[in-house]
């Protein structure tokens, strides 16, 4: 049977890693925003969808927020390594998600169409780990956790649909090949290296500030 503290290390790592995604996520929906307001400005249902995807992602980052504090301890310093979301862009627009240049994506029907499809992968991808995740018994016996996940769950199907139904309405693909073996491959990255990286590096730093509250919290 797995120890106290091998349960704790592990619920400690996960809800690191989950709470820079999500924080990740409502920030740089902001841009995502933008640019539909701009590409798309009639598409009033497509812009509440947006708008709806980045309350829900604020909402989850609070959720694990109130699970640290409710723990005592800040989380652990993580940067963009463990943001699936950060890979995914790097791959397919070779820069940071900081330097994407929204005039040339909105300018460029296929660049807004594969940020699209980016967005629409990485949270298909989320939908699919949760499922996993809600049949993990070391994580549902902690029942502030199990009940993160059920709402996250619940959520998820709003953060990819959007996406895949105006690229269904446009007549254009939902995914190509090279993006879905992207996907594929970030994800076996952050399983099978960065998470178990993450958890045996007993000298992991805790952050000092909140990063909805430090702008720089996640650069250290």
């Amino acid at each position: 049977m797995l120890g106290a503290g091998f349960r704790e290390r592990y619920l400690d790592v996960l809800a690191s890693i989950y709470l820079y995604n999500e924080h990740r996520g409502y920030t740089s929906l902001d841009r995502v925003l933008e640019a539909v307001r701009q590409r798309c400005p009639d598409d009033l249902e497509f812009q509440r969808e947006i708008e709806k995807h980045r309350a829900d992602e604020h909402t989850h980052y609070v959720m694990f927020r109130r699970w640290f504090e409710r723990q005592g301890r800040m989380p652990l310093q993580v940067d963009r390594g463990v943001g699936h979301i950060d890979r995914f862009i790097q791959w397919v627009f070779r820069c940071t998600i900081e330097e994407l240049d929204t005039a040339d994506i909105v300018a460029t029907p296929q660049q807004f169409e594969r940020l699209c499809r980016v967005i629409m992968l990485t949270e298909q991808r989320g939908y699919a780990q949760v499922e996993i995740i809600l049949k993990n018994k070391l994580i549902m016996s902690d029942p502030v956790m199990k009940k993160i996940f059920e709402i996250v769950h619940r959520d998820e199907p709003d953060h990819f649909l959007p996406y895949q139904r105006w690229l269904e309405r446009q007549g254009r693909a939902t995914a190509r090949w090279n993006e879905r073996a992207a996907d594929w491959c970030i994800h076996k990255v952050l399983m099978l290296a960065k998470l178990p990286a993450l958890f045996l590096d007993a000298g992991r730093p805790r952050m000092q500030q909140w990063p909805d509250e430090d702008v720089a919290a996640f650069a250290h």
